[in-house]
Order: structure tokens, then C-alpha cells, then sequence
């Protein structure tokens, strides 16, 4: 690049885009965290200021640091933000503005997926929101005459110069840009923001100086947004447990992200390297056997000696430590790699190689992105970020290789509900508002159809809690769905793994009946016999009783005080303090839902119970000490009532 398309002053970069486009700005950001704040906020504050210009925006997943409720909330939150996220975060304000129904009339933002439940009361998110398979955003985005690209990016000098890695985000950008020359479209603007600390991958990430048009490389950088570790619950690790024995040695792995997926990649680790306390754990789950009957037709009970291959949309912590643990190390070799590692003397016929990952975009901890760099350093054909089409789908040239690559492959996805026919509810509900989006959920679930060996697991909690009271995730019908029953394969809760392929409709409801939460099975049977979908003399089983929080705590007590099932399983960014907090403040909000809890609440003002170890150290941390006002007084008695209550239940 010369001179002149080298900038580092973020705000003269934005007039210069404004002034060389002109007053209509249609932007293409990358989705999660390859999306450049900094350049997007001067571009938002340009167009807020004149109303003149409009600004629309194509983008999804706009990362945001959380804004806690005021009172016990914001008490036990802000510090922890603070030191987390660090005094200097920036989010992207147009994120913030449309959370709060406050966006210009000049600015439209679309995005085709949200962070989980944060618009919902957003009235142009809503409206804005495009639903689209993760596939086809590039084609679609082709007929919005972009004129403008913006990425985060890497960049490396070399001996034959300046090289840029998209990093966490080769997704969409190329496959946009590719399809747009096709189409004959002009190219866009296409604008490298360069963080020193985004990880330099290289392969199919990487991209020569003549890519971009301009760099915009700020004198200061704001952190890279980090996900925190949360915990994991005994239920979350029961599913974690069954779904760990439905994988096939040798084969394939998709995972995606929050605690769900964190049991699994935990009961894995169990599974691997403490096999004899992983099946006793199956085994008190299971003592009939369902579970263990699926492992033997296509799963495993052994330890893994081949290994697996990942082939995930999205790279998430979950990978990093199976890779480390020696189960995430089969290896493939494509074209690219080939190429590389001859050109670099790395291939010989004798010599493993390849990469035993890849993926699309990564989003986690500053722990993952450490690893990422470590790993290209000293492995850089690991781990391949590539497009989303060459990720999450099976058509095209390397068709042939991308199934030989996925053989036995095991996609596990996460949803809200299900149906006892077999639909899944994953990204929105009833009445058309958006919790998310489809993503690449469908994707998978197609593409285990297509493959020979290949199965869709789709993980969710059995219940939930909504105002205090508890409710199915598992109903007759629903007004939405995200995947349709004809794609039915594997659904697993705590309770078990219900097998709906190729199964009738009468086979597939009582198979979910058998994964249902005890207390709503009279009900969904029902309601199942009332529209003919289960033989009118059908009898629920008495071990399907069994279904409750009570014989899962039965089964995993022991286990569990042993630390088989530790509340964080890889490490905790709160402190020993707040992970007691954590529960004790979960007990409070789960009673001030509904008006029984709220009674007990009251009652525990008054009994509020013996003191705790920590105690003291707990009312300091969120700020509740001395005489302090009335309001602070009450808050002080409700926390000591959280922390006695559940340090007894714990206990």
C-alpha cells in the first residue's frame, strides 16, 4: 500500500471513507468479532450528525459488553465488567442505541443473527432482522450494492511484504467479494482495521496487501472482546454425559457455545481420561441402558485412540482443550495445505500433517486467542479458517473431500425447545420476534442427512424457569420452528437421547416422552393422544417417572462433592468471592419471580438463618456493609438469606 492508503487516525479515516463514497453509506461488517468498532462509531457519528447522510449497515452478532439491572445486579456486575472487559472497551453504538429503540432515522441496521434475547424489545431490530441460512448471506448481500467492506484484521510483515490475515472472520468476506465479481457488481471499498492482538492465521485466512484499499492501523487499540466463562450446572452436565457417548472415535466434531456445549467438551475430557468414573457416571444416569445401546450402534464407551477431526462454523474454547487433551488430532490434508507444507519441506510420505480443525469465524477467551497464536507458531497447518461455504456445506468442488473429511461426523447444536414430533425451536418464537437466528444450525442438520454416517444432535434443557415457575421445553406443537420434523435425528436432555430417524410419528412422541421432565408428562401424553399422534392405550413407564432434578441429584450427588462436576469446569474469570455470590443471587432472582417466591423472599428478611463462612467477605464485595440506608439494609438481609440458603443445598 502507499502512504496514502495507510491511516491511523480513526476519525479522518471515517471523513475520508465519507467524503470518497458520498453521503449513502452501505456497509458489510463481519459478524461477532471481526467487526471494527472504533471505524464503525466515527462512520455511525458522522451520519448521526448530518442528517443529509444515511448509513445502513449489513452485519450480525454485534458483540456488547452487558448492562446489568440497577440494585443487586449492577452491584455485583459492574466490578466484575470492569476487570473483565477493562475501563477502555468500546461497543458498537449503534448496538446500544437500537437495544434501546434510539437509532437515527437515517441509520438502519440488519443483521441475520443477535446475540441471544438482547433485542427482543428492539422494534428495528425486529423489523431490520434478515433470516437467513449462514450460506446464503454472501449471495444476498450481493444485491445490496455495498460500497463499502470494513474487517478487523492481522498483519504481518514479510520478506516479500505486507500480508493481512481475516483471522477470526474469513467467513463471508470472500465468498462475498467472489460472488460479486461474478454478478458483475463493483467492487466495494474494502477498509483493514489491524489490531496487534487478533491471532495471524494463516492458509486460507490469509489475503496479500492488494486486498484491501485502505488500513486504517489506530495508535491505540481497544481489548478484544472476551467471552467469560460461566458455570455448569448438574443437569447441563448430565446432558453432557449422554451426548458424550453418542461420538465415534475417528470422527467428526461441530460444537457451538455456552454451557451445554461446555459439558459435553467436559464429559469428553472424562470420558478420555477417566474412562472407569465416565461410564459410572453413564451408568447411574442409564441403568437400563438406552444410552448405552445408541453408543454401541454408532457412538463409543472407550477412550479415543484415533482422535477426532473439528469442523465447526464457529472455533470456540471447547476445541482448544480437546486438543489438548489428545482427542481433537485427526488430520486432513487439502489442496492449499499440501501446497504449503511442500513449498515449506514439511511433507514427506511418513510425515503426519494437515489440519484436524477447521473453521469459519472464532469467538471466546483471551485464553483461546493465546492458543490460536501459539498454535500457528508452532503448528501452522493445525488449525484452518476458511469460508463459511467451504465450512458448513457439502456442495461444490471439494464436495468429495469435505465427506471423507466429516466421515462419522457427530453436529451438536443447542435449541430452546422441541417438539414430541421432532421440530426444533432454536432462534425465535411464536409471535415472530427474534431470540437470534438460524446461523448455520440448519446447515448441520442438513448435512447430516447427507452424510452416510453422519447424525445431528440437538441439545436443550428439559425445563426452564420463567417468573419463578417451571415450564416444559419440550411441547405437543409450537408456533415456530427453526429445523421442520422431516430433518429429525438426535435430541438430547439430561434425562436421555431420544433416536427419531426414520421413525414414525407414534415411535418419535414416545420417544421424547422418554427425555421429558417427569411433572409434564401426563399432560404432553395427553395432549399427544387427544390429536391422534400416540396409540389411545399407551401407559406411561414407571422408570420414566424418574425424570426430576431430584434423581439427577440422586445419581451424580456423590460424583459431583468427589469434583467430578465442578461448577467451572475450565477455569473461572470471577473470583473465589463472587462464585459464591453467584448462586445466592441466582436463588434471589428465582424467587422474586413469582408471588410464592416473593412471600419467602419476605419471610427471609425476618429468618434469614444462621451466618456462613464467606459471608462477611460476600456483603463487602458487593458493597452492603455498615449501618448504610434502608433500602441497603434490606438488600444486605436478602444477600445473607441467598448465601445461607444455598450454602446449606450445596452442602
Amino acid at each position: 500500500m502507499t502512504p496514502e492508503q495507510c491511516r491511523t487516525d480513526t476519525e479522518a479515516c471515517a471523513r475520508h471513507i465519507a467524503e470518497r463514497l458520498g453521503p449513502d453509506l452501505r456497509i458489510a461488517a463481519p459478524l461477532g468479532l471481526g467487526k471494527p468498532h472504533g471505524l464503525l462509531n466515527a462512520l455511525y457519528r458522522l451520519t448521526q450528525a448530518d442528517g443529509s447522510r444515511s448509513m445502513t449497515l449489513y452485519t450480525a452478532l454485534s458483540l456488547t459488553r452487558p448492562r446489568p439491572q440497577p440494585g443487586l445486579e449492577e452491584r455485583f456486575a459492574k466490578p466484575f465488567l470492569d476487570r473483565h472487559f477493562g475501563l477502555d472497551t468500546e461497543d458498537p453504538q449503534y448496538a446500544v442505541d437500537q437495544a434501546r429503540n434510539a437509532l437515527p432515522t437515517n441509520v438502519a441496521v440488519h443483521e441475520f443473527y443477535m446475540q441471544s434475547g438482547a433485542l427482543l424489545q428492539s422494534g428495528s431490530a425486529q423489523r431490520n432482522y434478515i433470516s437467513q441460512n449462514y450460506t446464503h448471506v454472501a449471495r444476498d448481500l450481493v444485491v445490496q450494492d455495498i460500497n463499502l467492506l470494513v474487517q478487523l484484521v492481522a498483519r504481518r510483515e514479510t520478506p516479500e511484504g505486507v500480508r493481512y490475515s481475516l483471522s477470526c472472520n474469513p467467513d463471508l468476506t470472500l465468498d462475498f467479494l467472489d460472488q460479486a465479481r461474478a454478478a458483475g457488481r463493483a467492487r466495494p471499498l474494502c477498509v483493514a482495521v489491524v489490531h496487534p492482538d487478533l491471532p495471524y492465521l494463516s492458509g486460507h485466512a490469509e489475503v496479500e496487501a492488494n486486498f484491501f484499499d485502505l488500513e486504517l492501523r489506530p495508535e491505540t487499540a481497544a481489548p478484544l472482546f472476551a467471552l467469560p466463562r460461566q458455570p455448569v450446572d448438574l443437569a447441563e452436565y448430565a446432558l453432557g454425559l449422554h451426548a458424550s457417548a453418542l461420538v465415534k472415535d475417528g470422527g467428526c466434531l461441530q460444537i457451538g457455545i455456552g454451557a451445554l456445549s461446555d459439558a459435553l467438551v467436559h464429559a469428553l475430557l472424562l470420558r478420555q481420561r477417566d474412562n472407569v468414573h465416565w461410564r459410572r457416571a453413564l451408568v447411574a444416569l442409564d441403568p437400563r441402558g438406552a444410552t448405552h445401546a445408541l453408543a454401541a450402534r454408532f457412538g463409543g464407551l472407550a477412550p479415543f485412540d484415533i482422535g477426532l477431526y473439528g469442523a465447526s462454523e464457529m472455533v470456540m474454547d471447547g476445541f482448544m482443550h480437546l486438543q489438548r487433551a489428545g482427542i481433537l488430532r485427526r488430520r486432513s490434508w487439502d489442496n492449499l495445505g499440501l501446497e504449503r507444507a511442500s513449498a515449506a519441506g514439511r511433507l514427506a510420505p511418513e510425515t503426519p500433517g494437515g489440519h484436524y480443525l477447521r473453521g469459519a469465524f472464532f469467538l471466546g477467551t483471551r485464553e483461546l486467542y493465546r492458543w490460536l497464536d501459539e498454535t500457528e507458531a508452532a503448528d501452522p497447518d493445525a488449525i484452518d479458517m476458511c469460508r463459511v461455504s467451504n465450512v458448513n456445506q457439502l456442495y461444490g468442488n471439494h464436495q468429495a473431500l469435505a465427506s471423507l473429511q466429516r466421515r462419522g461426523a457427530r453436529f451438536f447444536n443447542t435449541c430452546m425447545m422441541a417438539t414430541l414430533l421432532g421440530s426444533a425451536v432454536s432462534d425465535g418464537l411464536e409471535d415472530g420476534r427474534v431470540v437470534s437466528g438460524v446461523g448455520g444450525q440448519y446447515n448441520f442438520v442438513a448435512m447430516a442427512h447427507e452424510l452416510p454416517d453422519g447424525r445431528s444432535a440437538l441439545l436443550l434443557r428439559a425445563t426452564r424457569k420463567v417468573r419463578g415457575t417451571v415450564e416444559t421445553n419440550i411441547r405437543f406443537n409450537y408456533g415456530h420452528c427453526t429445523i421442520p420434523r422431516h430433518l429429525r435425528d438426535l435430541f438430547v436432555t439430561e434425562y436421555g437421547v431420544a433416536d427419531l430417524r426414520g421413525k414414525s410419528d407414534n415411535e418419535c412422541v414416545e420417544a421424547m416422552l422418554a427425555i421429558s421432565d417427569a411433572r409434564f408428562l401426563d399432560a404432553l401424553c395427553a395432549e399427544a393422544k387427544s390429536a391422534g399422534k400416540l396409540s389411545p392405550d399407551f401407559q406411561i413407564p414407571e422408570k420414566w417417572r424418574l425424570n426430576t432434578p431430584e434423581h439427577l441429584r440422586e445419581a451424580l450427588g456423590a460424583m459431583e462433592r468427589r469434583g467430578l462436576f465442578p461448577a467451572f469446569p475450565f477455569g473461572s474469570d470471577f473470583t473465589e468471592v463472587e462464585q459464591r455470590l453467584l448462586p445466592a443471587l441466582g436463588w434471589l432472582k428465582s424467587k422474586s419471580g413469582s408471588w410464592r417466591g416473593r412471600w419467602e423472599l419476605l419471610r427471609a428478611l425476618f429468618q434469614p438463618g444462621e451466618p456462613v463462612e464467606g459471608e462477611g467477605e460476600a456483603l463487602v464485595r458487593m458493597e452492603l456493609i455498615g449501618q448504610g440506608s434502608l433500602q441497603e439494609r434490606v438488600l444486605r438481609r436478602l444477600v445473607s438469606a441467598g448465601l445461607r440458603r444455598t450454602a446449606r443445598r450445596l452442602g
